[in-house]
């Protein structure tokens, strides 16, 4: 095959053995790469109903079709394993130079199953695995770690994927970490911590093949020049911390844990702000044109030499929705996460739903000592220094840290039966997994989006805030064309997180984000590099057949109608402030929307997915085991 080399690597951490599987052609075609050949993979080999943190729960990592090819934006890989956050399928991307050695060592996909009785780093150097004991690695950060096993190999071009304290310890929201990039948000650093698995490296020393090399490169130059264009002038600029300032006048960022969507000090964390004041350099992932992340440092005060890449989802968790204005607070937080192995965006969020509980009084001064302060100290709204010590008590798990590493909805369960309090109502989460950036009460699409997703409340895997904000809809009211918008939204997002290619691209087929414009060109892009015939209808495939499988997974770890659900404020609490103040998604609304996608789905009143559906798909065994 072109573009593909038909095997998958297997690792059985118990056992010391490794094996390869080939897989056909067909299969390729259906599954692609990314999060959808992942899930596949995770389909696959899962002890169905296990414990997250147990055995039965492989991880699945599955490479990109175009990693390794001159396509811009194109060295991505997904990663996929049972969230211990949510329970459900937890799938999540990354790249940069890890995903190209994969692809250069001649591996589709790795599966690694079982736990290792010692701490370990299996290196993958071509088709040869070793075992070799990380006892020495343990305690170091993220980046340490990569570091220091290029220093033991003695081979810069060595890549690993590792994680940091957080997920030594098992803290659920924990990442994994390669190149600066992030497998994110629902919590893969706990399951390799859980495997004893501290770091996973790859040497890969061979070319990739395609088949029509001539048409690739002139499609790929093509596209680069678009990405060095207007379309996304904005990333390369500012990067993705330009919305603050968008987000706040329309009403839509988040504010002390939810509460409000406009920050009255939003000027002073945003992207154009800390431009001038903290910017450090633009730096790109590997293959890349468009350079987005935003590397910023603190350059005076008790967190001066902090440096991290900086974006709008970690900045607004960490900043507004923490009260906190000093965007050196906000850049040492996401620092702490970043090289802790933790995702920023979950730490924020579940650090906010401690002030709130803090300041309602659900938790005393008493309930946060530790070790810095003897007698406890006070984690009100905007307590910056608060904020900094909790997330580093939540990365060692000290004191009330082991608490809230459990997010927000672990924790306000624990917390509520332990205390007969309602802390439940404002832990802001969809599924167990923190929410994004964007306050869904005044977008009605968007919040149907979050609702039934299956990673839960992400904004990546539904792109549904787009027509709402761009004003494709009315994002204040409901009628018949949302459940159509949102799932067709969730459909062309997994399309980029399959092959996968960065979103960041979208624009630059056309000048516009639509099928129209990317799906013709995508189609060219892979029957360049496989010499497949792919048309227009089967890219939009791509994307229904990986949401499918996911959707498949959550269905037979036991999901019902009634896990597709918003969290309490959204529905209950309307904010007092802004543009979209005066606002909630009322159950009927929510239940009326869920009906509408369904039925656009094509799958039951229930949410479950008929037979004759999977089998058109070509997914005749999923229909066996979860169809209706």
């Amino acid at each position: 095959m072109y573009g593909y080399s038909g095997r998958i690597l297997h690792i059985d951490l118990t056992e010391r053995k490794t094996w390869s599987e080939d897989k056909p052609e067909e299969w390729y075609k259906l599954y692609i790469g990314g999060v959808s050949m992942a899930a596949r993979l995770l389909w696959e080999n899962i002890e169905v109903g296990c414990d997250p943190l147990s055995p039965g729960n492989p991880i699945c990592i599955a490479g990109g079709i175009f990693a390794g090819t001159p396509v811009p934006v194109g060295g991505k890989h997904g990663m996929a394993s049972k969230s211990p956050l949510t329970g459900f399928i937890g799938d999540s991307l990354s790249g940069s130079w890890f995903s190209l050695a994969l692809k250069r060592a001649r591996w589709d996909g790795v599966v690694i199953h079982g736990q290792s009785d010692s701490w370990v780093n299996v290196f993958i150097d071509d088709d040869r695995v070793q075992f070799r004991d990380a006892t020495k690695l343990l305690g170091l950060n993220t980046y340490e770690t990569e570091e220091a096993i290029r220093d033991e190999l003695g081979d810069d071009q060595v890549r690993s994927a590792t994680i940091g304290p957080a997920g030594e310890n098992l803290v659920l929201f924990a990442n994994v970490t390669n190149d600066g990039r992030q497998a994110g948000r629902t919590g893969h650093g706990a399951v390799w911590g859980s495997k004893k698995l501290k770091a996973l490296s790859i040497r890969g020393t061979h070319g990739v093949t395609v088949a029509d090399p001539e048409t690739l490169m002139k499609l790929s130059y093509d596209i680069t020049q678009a990405a060095q264009g207007p379309h996304t002038a904005k990333y390369r600029i500012y990067g993705t911390a330009t919305s603050v300032l968008k987000m706040d006048r329309m009403g839509l960022l988040p504010t002390r844990n939810f509460r409000e969507g406009t920050f009255e000090h939003a000027d002073l964390v945003s992207g154009e702000y800390m431009h001038e004041h903290n910017h450090v350099k633009t730096i790109a992932c590997a293959q890349c044109p468009i350079a987005c992340e935003q590397m910023c440092s603190v350059k005076d005060g008790p967190y001066a030499g902090a440096m991290t890449g900086i974006d709008y989802e970690c900045l607004f968790a960490n900043g507004p929705n923490c009260g906190i204005s000093d965007i050196r607070t906000v850049i040492k937080l996401v620092d702490l996460c970043d090289r802790g192995g933790m995702d920023a965006m979950t730490n924020g969020v579940t650090v906010s739903w401690a002030m709130e509980s803090f300041e309602r009084g659900v938790f005393t001064k008493e309930d946060f000592k530790c070790k810095k302060y003897p007698e406890g100290f006070e984690p009100y709204f905007g307590n910056g220094e608060a904020a900094v010590t909790l997330t580093e008590m939540i990365r060692d798990r000290e004191g009330i840290g082991d608490l809230l590493s459990k997010g927000t909805r672990l924790a306000s369960r624990i917390t509520d039966e332990e205390r007969g309090t309602e802390s439940y109502k404002w832990a802001m989460n969809i599924k167990g997994l923190e929410n994004a950036g964007y306050d869904a009460r005044a977008l009605k699409t968007f919040a149907l989006g979050l609702a039934v997703g299956t990673r839960g409340g992400c904004h990546n895997r539904s792109a549904a805030y787009d027509p709402d904000i761009t004003g494709e809809t009315d994002r204040f009211t409901v009628d018949e064309t949302r459940g159509r918008v949102a799932g067709r939204s969730e459909e062309y997002a997994a399309v980029y997180d399959t092959l996968p290619l960065c979103k960041f691209i979208r624009r630059c087929f056309t000048g516009k984000a639509d099928r129209a414009g990317a799906w013709p060109a995508i189609a060219k892009l892979i029957n360049a590099t496989t010499g497949w015939d792919f048309g227009y209808d089967e890219v939009d495939l791509i994307g229904v057949r990986a949401h499918t499988i996911k959707k498949a997974f959550n269905i037979r770890e036991g999901w019902t109608r009634a896990d597709d659900h918003l969290p309490y404020r959204w529905q209950h609490d309307p904010m007092t402030k802004g543009a979209s103040a005066g606002y909630v998604v009322t159950d009927e609304e929510l239940e009326y929307m869920k009906d509408l996608y369904y039925e656009y789905k094509g799958w039951t009143k229930e949410g479950l997915i008929p037979k004759s559906k999977l089998i058109e798909l070509g997914m005749d065994d999923v229909a066996e085991e979860i169809g209706v």
